[in-house]
């Protein structure tokens, strides 16, 4: 056993409401920049749907991940060193633009510049890329403008492999929304299929970077990944990716996508896995067994030989104490109600995901049952308005029998807290039928519904001893390459909080009091005026609101 730590994230889908904060937000943060106007790190996809880049999860056609071969081996599904030798300067494997989308900007010039005449004037669409006009045809989630289109969706992978039956009930429109940024595998192929070394994976916390200098833009690593979440910087001539935010983490602030998320659905925390077991699990040869792999892998931060070994690795007990009280850990491992997206890539993704209940309740109300009673609600889990068959193709790899025991869980926590809120005796055979205590179920829906800030967000600090190099310096910042996103000015580091430049730690660290106090600011002691344009409403100075009668404020 040789133990290793992991910044993992889950989202839960039920609080999803597809209002894209999330990406517009890492967009203004990482890639709102000449080159990357077509890349969106954290993307929002509607589904059904056929995602971004179109089609990405059909891996016949594109060639990503990993397949395990007659000798029980793992091998890149789009070849070895030979097979991408011979496609190094053009593969067929690789998504076009047309398959993301063609960026455009509208020619606002016109509104002002057109001479008078007898209609309104119009702000045409240009590409961002050839400064043409042109026509729009697809962006990073037409599937939601397109309504669920049956001409469009027909053309999502996973749902051409379900069951006849979920096609034709597609009219009777079952949706949600699923968002989307790279997964920082535990094998991740992008980082095998790189030819220059550039792709890696960082022993510390297992987020996987692109180093720019030694990038040389073969774009092996696109067509390696088979969710489709590597890009190529046409400006800088380099690949690109989600980094998981990880100036903000190092300093225990959770990632941009997260911290700006409405639906509060998103958990960071971080997991402990034994790393001499990944290449075995990722080899398991039947694909509906990669999860059950994938979580042998995974490892209780409380168990006492796992704290020996990771001490031995140079692991903190600070890293430990935050692995114990990781909300990652307790939806994936304890709970077992977070599931990976394609477990069948074999990449052995850490980004998981709460599969969504909504609207079961409603759907037994309306045939006149009690909507909330457990057996109304474990029957009508089999006419799901999102049918698990579905949901079984994007997170077991088909095998619906886990994706019942988890809306099973998560009808049964909504059956036993109706009790609690109606002030009526609990039972304990709710719990029971899914193999939970009422300790345990009470604590998850706590966790899922009622989690505030610094539980939702579990985040162990850099290391003291390294603390000096996350002072930024000009000669040495890794994300100020030409073209790059640079840690200076507007960066990816939040609000302004005037400080001078360059940033440093203790204003990570005031940006992270700011978000979880009443203060007006970090610096108590020369209180400032409010600006409302960008007013968080922390905190109020005197003044701004006029006193009451009792001259209270």
């Amino acid at each position: 056993m040789r133990v290793m730590a992991q910044l993992a994230m889950v989202m839960n889908l039920d609080k999803c409401i597809g209002c894209h904060t999330c990406s517009v937000t890492c967009k203004q943060a990482w890639t709102n920049r000449s080159g990357t106007e077509y890349v969106w790190f954290n993307n929002v996809e509607t589904r059904p749907g056929q995602g971004y880049p179109r089609t990405y999860e059909d891996q016949e056609r594109w060639r990503g991940g990993w397949v395990r071969d007659g000798k029980g081996r793992l091998r890149l599904r789009d070849g070895g060193r030979f097979s991408k030798l011979f496609k190094i300067f053009a593969s067929p494997r690789m998504p076009s633009i047309q398959d993301y989308y063609e960026p455009w900007t509208y020619d606002y010039e016109n509104l002002t510049n057109a001479p008078a005449g007898d209609q309104f004037p119009v702000a045409a669409p240009r590409s961002l890329i050839s400064g043409e006009p042109m026509k729009v045809e697809w962006s990073a989630n037409w599937d939601d403008d397109l309504a669920g289109s049956p001409e469009i969706v027909a053309g999502d992978p996973v749902l051409q492999k379900v069951a006849e039956t979920v096609k034709l009930e597609l009219e009777q429109a079952f949706m949600f929304y699923l968002p989307r940024i790279c997964e920082h595998c535990l094998n991740p192929s992008c980082v095998a299929s790189c030819p220059s070394g550039a792709m890696y994976k960082r022993a510390e916390d297992g987020i996987v970077l692109v180093d720019q200098d030694k990038c040389r833009g073969w774009r092996m690593c696109v067509s390696g990944c088979p969710y489709k979440k590597v890009y190529f910087n046409h400006r800088t001539g380099k690949a690109e990716k989600c980094t998981f935010c990880y100036p903000r983490v190092e300093v225990g602030l959770p990632t941009v996508c997260s911290e700006t998320c409405v639906g509060r659905l998103r958990y960071i925390g971080l997991m402990l896995y034994d790393v001499d077991k990944v290449t075995e699990a990722a080899a398991t040869e039947n694909e509906q067994d990669l999860y059950e792999a994938q979580l042998g892998a995974l490892l209780d931060p409380s168990d006492p030989a796992v704290i020996e070994n990771a001490r031995q690795q140079g692991i903190s007990d600070e890293w430990l104490d935050a692995a114990r009280r990781s909300p990652v850990h307790a939806l994936i491992k304890r709970y077992r109600v977070a599931l990976p997206l394609h477990p069948e890539f074999r990449t052995m993704p850490m980004v998981w995901y709460v599969p969504p209940l909504s609207p079961v309740v409603d759907a037994v109300a309306r045939d006149g049952g009690d909507g909330e009673d457990l057996g109304n609600l474990f029957g009508a889990l089999e006419a799901l308005r999102i049918p698990r068959e579905y949901l079984a193709g994007l997170f077991t790899a088909g095998d619906v029998s886990v994706i019942d025991d988890v809306l099973r869980k998560l009808a049964a926590m909504r059956s036993y807290m109706r009790d609690i809120n109606l002030g009526r005796e609990t039972q304990e055979e709710i719990p029971a039928s899914v193999g939970m205590s009422e300790v345990d179920i009470y604590e998850m829906y706590r966790l899922l519904a009622l989690a505030k800030y610094d539980e939702r967000y579990v985040i162990p600090t850099a290391y003291a001893t390294e603390g000096h190099r996350l002072e930024e310096t000009v000669t040495d910042c890794p994300l100020d390459f030409e073209g790059g996103p640079g840690l200076y000015e507007s960066g990816p580091l939040g609000e302004a909080s005037g400080a001078p430049v360059p940033v440093a730690v203790e204003t990570f660290h005031a940006l992270q009091e700011r978000q979880s106090t009443e203060a007006q600011s970090a610096n108590a002691s020369r209180p400032s005026r409010v600006n409302l344009l960008n007013w968080d409403g922390k905190g109020k100075p005197d003044g701004m609101f006029p006193a009451s009668e009792e001259g209270e404020r």
